[in-house]
């Protein structure tokens, strides 16, 4: 385990490796190089492996998947990236008597390698050692029960990688494979199915918005679907952890005659707390013309048609801290008011009105143009890289997930030039996680080749998550919450193509855990451009519904990966807060390269709150509370530096940009706390910032500069909030 707060280095990438230039190359060597095979033991064993589930530790570029090395075809290969130690695990499906495991190297083989057999794919035993491996084709004799068998690999004997065309794995099973665990099923009590016919809808929204309203902490979860058509009178009001969606491939195929509201008279009409909540994939004609929305962090607006306007401030214009709109249309203006910042992504608006702090926008068709600092906007003309979130719909009576395909330099929504591109996969092909499921269930559905669909509920796991599998979509409805016991991590990813992750909370255990969200493993190498790993509206959060501790919030060390908003929250208020009681060291740290955040938020922690060591990282909208609680100003001290950056660029990295960043601190325990800077990177030609600010709350502390050590002070504002703007760096 790395020293915390000092992340290794990341494997770098090698431009010439990421085509298939090496594939033909390295094939061609192979064939020059191939030795006889060597000779079988006496016993004829049956072949275990062929087709069978199969991950690895990392692929060197998308024509080396894992799975080549077990397809039974010689001219397909697995290949690793350039670093030690890297492996290939094959899930044999059910517990086998192992006989004989056949390592048909590439040239880019292994001097030293370990065969390690494990039960359940987390305890592993040596079967076979060596650290004089000759490559070709080696035949290795072992012995004993498992279901999972590894070649682990130390030392190569190249500059390359590790290289398989063939992993095979020999023995005998018995007659009974186990349980299997069926796919598809219903959507479980705290999914809400209505269609235009369905009798008191409006009482059931009702019954469900008096539970949920001021629930900010408590275990109610609950999804609202609409079948297509047409539903005439309604008003949703929707509270905490309440999802509402349309069950059409576009929003215009469901349609309400009324409004999607989210207010805060619950909390006297300060929005500034209605977090954990969304609306996607509905078309909405307000009845007044303008449908209210008032919101802040871990709040989704997606995918939605707004035939008139939409106001993001509460009735009385009170505060609101902020959220997010993706694929909509807006037919006419977003009144934006009392909002403190909002981020808007590939969407269509009639215009929009005011600006607080920090509004920015990226493919928006009628957005407004930058004039930060005043108005404080910042737009992009194209988002670089966006694929959007995975969602539920009917395909006549089937349920299905449409996952939408990836777009570059995108512009305006997926949906309103007719059918949207991308793949449908039906329900029977998800594992359908009800409450009371367990984590070593959910993993065996994932190894039998099941994506998972996480029904409204909180989960508490025992064990990691292990997403190991290419282009697996794990889809939350209704808030769904992970909370990970006895100090595991959450879930990890492994370092392959396409996985997608959205909809959930991870929800921080009391024992503390050293990461909850991995996003591939140390050292993760492959190239994704092609298929990168999504992140979105998965929310992490420590302390507030109970003490919860966890070193680092998330980590994303595969490459290409997009986070597509995110709230990221050492909780300043509720239950289990406290300097130490919900210790939280770092949120976000990035080591992979060419990763894209799109609507970072991320609030709290002891120390950095982002940590950016990747190359060619961007973010576009970046939101930051630093933590409220910290004692004194020894508390965070940083070596020389007072305080630690919200957002901070490592000194390795050559190339970095950022659009739209704001860092606000409210030091109430001790407001003669000061912050040196909000940000802090290296001056270099390759890192860029843009519209950055930092704030002092009501002068309960104060920042000395915006970013290094450019930017003037809070200190003259005093406690009147007017932010402190840097218009770019350097």
């Amino acid at each position: 385990m790395p020293t915390v707060g000092i992340p290794p280095a990341p494997v770098p990438r090698r431009p010439g490796r990421r085509g298939l230039v090496g594939v033909l190359v390295t094939a061609l060597a192979a064939a020059l190089l191939a030795v006889v095979p060597a000779a079988q033991a006496q016993a004829a064993p049956v072949l275990l492996s062929q087709g069978k589930p199969v991950t690895a530790s990392s692929q060197e570029h998308y024509g080396t998947p894992a799975t080549a090395a077990v397809d039974g075809d010689s001219g397909t290969r697995w290949s690793s990236v350039a670093a030690d130690p890297q492996w290939i695990r094959v899930d044999l499906g059910a517990p086998a008597s192992l006989s004989q495991v056949e390592l048909r190297w590439e040239a880019a083989y292994a001097t030293s390698y370990r065969i390690e057999t494990s039960q359940n794919g987390t305890d592993w035993s040596t079967a076979h050692s060596t650290t004089t491996g000759a490559g070709g084709t080696e035949t290795v004799n072992v012995s004993g029960t498992a279901r999972y068998v590894r070649m682990l690999g130390t030392a190569r004997a190249t500059g390359y990688g590790y290289s398989l065309w063939e992993f095979k794995v020999y023995g005998t099973t018995g007659d009974d494979p186990g349980p299997v665990i069926p796919g598809g099923g219903d959507l479980g009590p705290n999914v809400h199915v209505f269609d235009p016919s369905t009798p008191g809808i409006q009482a059931k929204l009702d019954q469900v918005f008096e539970e949920q309203e001021s629930a900010q902490f408590g275990s109610g979860r609950h999804a609202f679907l609409f079948k297509p058509g047409t539903y005439d009178n309604l008003n949703a009001q929707i509270g905490f952890y309440t999802q509402i969606l349309g069950l059409g491939l576009r929003p215009d195929d469901t349609t309400i005659n009324g409004d999607i509201t989210v207010d805060a008279g619950w909390f006297n009409g300060n929005a500034t707390q209605n977090f954990w909540r969304g609306a996607e994939n509905l078309a909405v004609k307000p009845v007044n013309g303008t449908n209210r929305w008032a919101v802040s962090q871990a709040a989704s607006f997606r995918r939605m048609h707004v035939k008139g306007g939409l106001n993001l401030a509460p009735n009385g214009y009170g505060w609101a801290s902020g959220g997010y709109i993706a694929d909509s249309k807006i037919d006419g203006q977003v009144g934006n008011y009392s909002q403190q910042q909002w981020y808007t992504r590939d969407s269509s608006i009639g215009g929009w009105s005011n600006s607080v702090w920090n509004q920015v926008f990226s493919g928006v068709e009628g957005a407004p143009a930058t004039s930060f600092p005043e108005p404080r906007y910042t737009t992009l003309g194209t988002t670089p890289i966006s694929r959007e979130k995975p969602f539920l719909y009917l395909d006549g009576d089937e349920y299905k997930v449409f996952a939408p395909a990836k777009r570059t330099d995108a512009r305006g929504t997926t949906w309103a030039g007719g059918t949207p591109q991308g793949e449908s996969i039906p329900l029977s092909k998800f594992y359908v996680v009800k409450p009371g499921a367990t984590a070593a269930t959910i993993n065996a559905a994932l190894d039998q080749g099941l994506h998972l669909l996480f029904t409204p509920g909180v989960y508490h796991v025992d064990q990691t998550i292990d997403v190991d599998r290419a282009d697996t979509i794990v889809l939350g409805l209704g808030l769904a919450t992970i909370i990970p016991d006895n100090g595991v991590t959450a879930m990890k990813v492994a370092d392959v193509d396409g996985v997608r992750l959205a909809g959930f909370l991870i929800d921080a255990g009391p024992v503390n855990s050293p990461t909850l969200l991995e996003i591939g493993p140390q050292g993760a190498g492959a190239d994704h451009a092609a298929d990168p790993t999504t992140v979105q509206d998965v929310y992490i959060r420590i302390g507030g519904a109970g003490a919860g501790k966890a070193t680092t919030s998330m980590v994303v060390n595969s490459h290409d990966t997009i986070i597509d908003h995110t709230w990221v929250w050492r909780a300043d208020h509720g239950e289990g807060v406290g300097w130490e009681t919900n210790r939280a060291d770092y949120g976000v740290r990035v080591n992979g390269d060419d990763v894209l955040a799109t609507g970072l938020f991320v609030e709290h922690f002891n120390k950095y709150d982002v940590e950016w060591y990747g190359e060619r990282g961007r973010t576009i909208f970046y939101q930051n509370e630093k933590a409220y609680d910290a004692p004194n100003q020894a508390a965070i001290q940083n070596g020389a530096t007072k305080g630690y950056a919200a957002y901070r660029v490592d000194d390795s990295v050559d190339t970095h940009e950022a659009w739209g960043l704001g860092s606000y601190c409210n030091y109430n325990v001790d407001p003669g706390i000061r912050q040196d800077h909000g940000f802090k990177t290296p001056v270099k030609p390759g890192v860029k910032f843009h519209s950055l600010l930092v704030v002092s709350l009501g002068g309960m502390g104060h920042y000395n500069h915006v970013i290094n050590d450019t930017g003037a002070s809070t200190v003259p504002a005093g406690t009147s909030t007017v932010p402190s703007t840097v218009v770019s760096y350097p």
